[in-house]
């Protein structure tokens, strides 16, 4: 499948570049190693740290994931659990967020390579 849409590329975590390596090494899952990116990509050798620090940017990203859980979680207490205690909104967003950070973490660096990293598809790169 050399030509990937830059969507299912995206949900898949696959290489902003060539779209078939993968970018992380385990499943998100694996909470011991859901973090742990290749240095560089399998199938076209890029180098994924595009710069010194440059996933550090992958955090305001995830906040903004965040804000948007802590938004939407909110809202939905609100109106099916007609307005619960304070306790009971901190524990369903901690909740939350605690068991999607794998999903939050990945997505997060995935965004921030594909539209931050000045890294264009090239389905040549991919034959190497």
């Amino acid at each position: 499948m050399s030509n990937r849409s830059t969507v299912v590329a995206i949900l898949q975590c696959r290489c902003p570049r060539c779209r078939q390596g993968e970018v992380f090494t385990h499943a998100a899952w694996n909470l011991r190693r859901f973090d742990h990116m290749y240095e560089s990509c399998p199938v076209c050798g890029l180098y994924y740290e595009v710069e010194v620090g440059f996933f550090w940017g992958a955090m305001y990203i995830s906040y903004g994931f965040s804000v948007g859980i802590v938004l939407v979680a909110g809202i939905l207490l609100f109106y099916l659990a007609n307005d619960p205690p304070m306790w009971v909104y901190l524990a369903v967003v901690t909740t939350i967020i605690v068991l999607s950070t794998p999903v939050l973490f990945r997505y997060a660096r995935i965004l921030m390579l594909y539209f931050f990293g000045g890294i264009k598809y090239n389905p040549v790169d991919s034959k190497r």
